[in-house]
């Protein structure tokens, strides 16, 4: 069938988030070696480590891993939203998390300064906002696919903080005839109820759209629940399993015009 509408993920999509992530620690730990001494490189390492089983130890964890709230979103997310009562919580969480997870990453490389771990926290907060990156080949395909195909962004997590991703690239939201946060619904990627709803808003059938997105988990295992087909772009080249299939496979978004007109 003809294809009507293209549906895009946001981050690492069209806005390259782990660049900024990375940069963003890689900033605070040069500031932490100013102060230290300490192995920027190693503390950087540690950050990665002590989020990752910190964020696992609150209560929020399960709703922030059904909704699509990482550990390093965490780390700078204001959670202003008000869908869910959790939102609450997660706001309530957030400045302890932050403070303890740079916290206890400067006593991995050897250094015990809690009030240094608290300006660490801020440093990076500070440094991920204001690195907004968009992808190169973003805005030369939406400007290809925008004349033709109706479009939508169908995104992962908090609605404050998504939204607050996109005013940092004023120029994308103009592309889209929907954004749909799967905070708002209730529900993430790759719930096929977030996928029909997205559909009944945009007014497409499965079989009419294409599902554009980075993550094989989230991306192309919603499209595929829903018979909807899907292009996974895999900048890195990463090696892909047998579970979960993508209809086509790309490397940059500069070849997604010319596969969809072939679809």
């Amino acid at each position: 069938m003809t294809v009507k509408a293209v549906w895009f993920d946001l981050d690492d999509t069209l806005l390259w988030d782990e660049r900024s992530v990375r940069e963003a620690l890689q900033a605070a730990a040069l500031l932490a070696a100013e102060r230290t001494g300490a192995d920027p490189e190693a503390l950087t390492a540690a950050v990665e480590r002590e989020t990752q089983a910190l964020y696992e130890s609150y209560e929020t964890y399960p709703f922030t891993q059904m909704i699509g709230i990482n550990r390093f979103e965490a780390l700078w997310a204001r959670f202003e939203d008000t869908e869910h009562p959790i939102f609450a919580r997660l706001r309530e969480i957030a400045p302890a998390y932050r403070q303890e997870a740079w916290t206890r990453a400067l006593r991995a490389v050897g250094v015990d300064d809690p009030g240094l771990g608290a300006e660490l926290a801020g440093r990076f907060v500070e440094e991920r906002r204001r690195r907004p990156y968009l992808f190169e080949d973003a805005l030369p395909t939406l400007d290809q696919l925008r004349p033709r195909y109706g479009l939508l962004l169908l995104t992962n997590g908090s609605p404050s903080l998504q939204r607050e991703k996109l005013a940092g690239v004023p120029e994308l939201a103009s592309y889209f005839d929907h954004i749909v946060i799967s905070g708002s619904f209730g529900e993430g990627k790759p719930s096929p109820r977030l996928f029909r709803h997205a559909m009944a808003l945009h007014g497409v059938s499965a079989e009419e759209t294409v599902m554009v997105g980075d993550r094989l988990t989230t991306d192309v295992l919603g499209a595929g629940s829903v018979g909807m087909r899907s292009v996974w772009v895999n900048r890195r080249g990463l090696p892909r399993g047998e579970d979960i299939v993508p209809t086509w496979e790309i490397r940059s978004l500069r070849e997604l015009p010319a596969l969809l007109e072939r679809a």
